[in-house]
């Protein structure tokens, strides 16, 4: 998408609508209010010891949790936008709005979290090993929802529901086998966060499905389906499925066996499958279909 075609919507305030209409949603913008956390004072930094870890281990470790770093990095321009393109939409509820203000709050705290361990670890690394992995993160998101052309609904659907459950599944299996105490801690935070973001994204997708047409479900259809192909399914969260043998994948071997906050791609494949059926069969009740996906087929060795 070129930068000069881009076309944002007009916007259209009034009637300025912000009465609480989505009850469940709210709840979840106070929660997060009443749970904010500091990443200063609420990780146990200087309980760290380096010197109980390898060099070999270190500089795995540090790679895996530079790139938690560059993932992350999407909400900060993501999440903003969105939140701009459903103020400019005349109709739009109040409550999803003030929502994303914590949201992309709680998703600095953690891009905060992840460089500071990395640095502990030997020095985070601001870029991929392998120049090829690059544009995975390229995605321009912010400019793909701020396009008059993009559905917002089916851009919502495939990130703020469907990733963002992703996102959580993954991390609790992070924390599941976290044994060093403030990689721990990190994901205890990044957990509580993304159960909140992960929430929010199906209670909005319920809430909205209801008025969707024939033509909405096929954009969420393929925004989903685009996601999943060119996005996930090509290594964005778990780097095996795009170079199995890769420097990050041998990475994420290594901090998983140390306990430092990773898992086996053993385990990583069992939960991206469990996680696209459980999606599959969510969006069904909504009206959308999804095609198998194919992954049984890059299933680890």
């Amino acid at each position: 998408m070129n930068a000069a075609t881009t076309r944002i919507p007009v916007e259209r305030r009034f009637p300025l609508t912000l009465k609480q209409s989505i009850t469940s949603i709210r709840e979840l913008y106070e929660t997060g209010k009443q749970q904010r956390w500091a990443p200063e004072t609420d990780i146990p930094w200087a309980s760290f010891d380096i010197g109980a870890l390898d060099a070999r281990v270190r500089d795995a470790a540090r790679l895996t949790w530079s790139r938690r770093a560059w993932v992350e990095y999407a909400g900060l321009s993501e999440t903003p936008a969105l939140l701009v393109r459903l103020c400019l939409e005349s109709g739009r509820e109040s409550d999803p709005k003030y929502f994303l203000t914590v949201r992309n709050t709680e998703e600095a705290w953690q891009i905060e979290c992840f460089h500071r361990y990395a640095t502990l670890l030997g020095g985070y690394l601001n870029r991929p090993p392998s120049p090829q992995q690059e544009a995975i993160f390229n995605q321009c998101r912010h400019r793909q929802v701020l396009d008059a052309a993009c559905n917002a609904d089916a851009f919502f659907t495939a990130h703020a529901a469907v990733e963002d459950g992703l996102e959580l599944e993954l991390f609790r299996a992070y924390l599941e086998n976290a044994r060093e105490p403030v990689a721990r801690r990190i994901l205890e935070q990044c957990v509580q966060a993304k159960e909140r973001h992960a929430t929010f994204g199906w209670l909005y997708v319920a809430e909205r499905a209801a008025a969707w047409s024939d033509a909405d479900r096929a954009a969420v259809a393929q925004a989903v389906l685009g996601y999943l192909n060119e996005v996930e399914l090509r290594g964005y969260h778990c780097p095996w499925l795009a170079e199995p043998d890769g420097a990050e994948s041998q990475a994420n071997a290594l901090t998983a066996e140390a306990g430092l906050g990773a898992v086996s791609r053993d385990r990583e494949y069992e939960i991206l499958w469990s996680y696209l059926e459980t999606v599959t069969r969510r969006l069904a009740e909504f009206g959308v279909e999804l095609p198998g996906i194919a992954l049984a087929a890059r299933r680890p060795n």
